[in-house]
């Protein structure tokens, strides 16, 4: 049976965070299908949040389970899975 990847939200990132980085924290617990930090248009600064896609549910939520709330370049990681994005206005 094949399952979906499932989108996490993840906030409170260092501004110093890749996407490199944040692959490499989450694969430390599963296998991740793709990271990325979103960065302001502007300045290209990171916004201090990203999504990362997980290669299941099982593996999603042992992320969440073990990656919300650990101190990552001393900021406590928020992990919750992603909702779908509101339309804009």
């Amino acid at each position: 049976m094949q399952r979906k990847a499932k989108k996490l939200y993840v906030g409170n990132l260092s501004y110093e965070t890749t996407d490199e980085k944040l692959k490499e924290i989450f694969s430390e617990v599963g296998a991740v299908d793709s990271a990325s930090v979103l960065v302001d248009r502007m300045t290209g600064r990171s916004r201090g949040f990203g999504f990362v896609e997980m290669s299941s549910d099982d593996e999603a939520q042992t992320a969440i389970d073990t990656l919300n709330g650990k101190d990552v370049d001393g900021r406590k990681l928020t992990v919750n899975e992603a909702r779908p994005q509101e339309p804009r206005r």
